[in-house]
C-alpha cells in the first residue's frame, strides 16, 4: 500500500529495513545464514529474508529456537513446514521533511544507557509490550524524561539503522504523565541529533495507534507508505 511518492524513504531499502540494516549499520548484531538474518532475542524480536521464498523460509527456520517467534516485515511469505504466521500488524513508515526545523527543548531530557535497560523495558511494556527487549538500547541512542521524584516517566530513541537513516523508535509516555509534551519533545530531541549528523529521520507506526499517528502528522511527518508485520512462529518443539 503506496500514501505517496517520497525519494527520502526508497523502496530499495525500506521494503526490507531489517535486512539491510543487519548487512550494514547492524551487522554486528548479526546472526545469519545466506539468505536469511535475525537480531538476537534480547535485542529486538525482527528478522528478515532477502526474498520471500521458500528456501529463505526454511534458512530462517533454521535461526530460530522451537517455539520462538520473530517479526518479518513484507507483503507476505511462502508457507513452510514447522513455521506459521500467527499475526499480522499493519504499519505506515513515515518521514520528517528536511525543510522542517526542530524546535528548542523546554524539558529536561536526559540521556538513557544499558544501565536503565530495565526501566525502559517497563516502561515500553506498557505502550507496546514484547517488542522492547533488555538489549535494544544497544540500537542506538536513547532519552528519556524523570518525575520529580527519579521515576523514567518518557522515553524515545533509535532503532533500525541504515546508511543515512535513523529510525526513531520506542516513544512512549507512562499513562499518568501524557498531555505534556514529553513525546514530542523527545522526538525533536532525536531530530536535533540526526540533523547533526546527516541522518533522515524516520519510524513505524502502527495503523491502528490514531494517537500516535495524529501527533506525527500534527508535528509534520509524513506518511511514505504501508507495510505489514508477520508475526512468524517456530511451532516445532525440542526434542
Amino acid at each position: 500500500m503506496h500514501l505517496q511518492a517520497n525519494d527520502n524513504l526508497p523502496e530499495s531499502l525500506f521494503l526490507n529495513p531489517v535486512w539491510h540494516a543487519l548487512h550494514a549499520k547492524h551487522r554486528r548484531f548479526g546472526n545469519s545464514t545466506v539468505d536469511a538474518c535475525r537480531y538476537p532475542a534480547d535485542v529486538v524480536p525482527f528478522a528478515a529474508v532477502n526474498a520471500p521464498s521458500a528456501d529463505a523460509m526454511r534458512q530462517l527456520h533454521a535461526l530460530l529456537a522451537p517455539g520462538e517467534s520473530t517479526w518479518l516485515i513484507g507483503e507476505q511469505y511462502p508457507q513452510v513446514p514447522q513455521l506459521t504466521c500467527e499475526e499480522t500488524l499493519q504499519c505506515f513508515q513515515m518521514v520528517l521533511p528536511a525543510e522542517l526545523s526542530a524546535p528548542n527543548p523546554t524539558i529536561d531530557i536526559v540521556p538513557l544507557s544499558s544501565a536503565n535497560a530495565q526501566e525502559m523495558v517497563a516502561l515500553t511494556a506498557l505502550a507496546f509490550p514484547g517488542f522492547f527487549r533488555s538489549r535494544t538500547c544497544e540500537m542506538g541512542s536513547y532519552y528519556g524524561v524523570r518525575s520529580p521524584s527519579g521515576e523514567l516517566i518518557a522515553m524515545g530513541g533509535e532503532r533500525l539503522q541504515l546508511d543515512g537513516y535513523s529510525e526513531i523508535s520506542a516513544v512512549c509516555t507512562h499513562p499518568s504523565f501524557r498531555g505534556q509534551g514529553f513525546a514530542a519533545s523527545l522526538i525533536w530531541h532525536l531530530v536535533r541529533n540526526h540533523r547533526c549528523d546527516g541522518l533522515v529521520s524516520w519510524l513505524h507506526v502502527g495503523c491502528a495507534n490514531h494517537r500516535a499517528v495524529k501527533l506525527y502528522l500534527g508535528m509534520g511527518l509524513q506518511q511514505v507508505r504501508g507495510v505489514t508485520l508477520h508475526r512468524i512462529l517456530r511451532k516445532d518443539s525440542p526434542r
